[in-house]
């Protein structure tokens, strides 16, 4: 799993501004891809890589992931479940399927849920350790870099943010 941010002490964290930045970036996210039509999303953002639809469904499939690890960090002391394919979680769910509008209403409506359950994380479980495959990160890191992860994509958007 790459990483998009360096770990913070979890004591060190404020996840409240945690929260601030991740719905911040929703709501900045939202006006852009309101703005954009259906021939627009479809368009790869390069040879042989994502148009804006895919990419936006690769950060739905990182939200749901990521969902369920602050969840059940929030139940348990640790937690070991895979990673996730994401080439293939974009493929199977056929994104290139799906209305425009409906992509990104689900995007906003999941990220906007899963600042709510951040927002609700107990200070004291940002230690609980997800292990996995390529090691182990601490329920705090995964709000960090989840927000790092949602940034990396939205800023390689063309005309997303100056």
């Amino acid at each position: 799993m790459p990483t998009y941010t360096q770990p913070t002490d979890p004591a060190l964290l404020n996840p409240a501004a945690l929260v601030a930045d991740l719905r911040a970036e929703v709501e900045r996210a939202s006006l852009y891809f309101a703005s954009l039509d259906e021939a627009t999303a479809s368009q790869p953002l390069a040879p042989g890589k994502w148009c804006t639809r895919l990419t936006v469904g690769h950060l739905i499939d990182s939200a749901g992931n990521n969902l369920q690890r602050v969840v059940r960090l929030s139940i348990d002391e640790s937690l070991e479940l895979p990673g996730y394919q994401q080439n293939e979680w974009v493929t199977v769910q056929r994104y290139d399927l799906r209305p425009w509008t409906e992509i990104h209403e689900l995007w906003r409506a999941l990220n906007l849920h899963l600042a709510h359950v951040i927002a609700q994380i107990n200070p004291a479980h940002l230690t609980r350790i997800w292990h996995f495959n390529e090691g182990d990160v601490t329920l705090g890191f995964i709000v960090e870099d989840y927000i790092a992860h949602l940034r990396h994509h939205l800023n390689a958007l063309p005309g997303y943010r100056a």
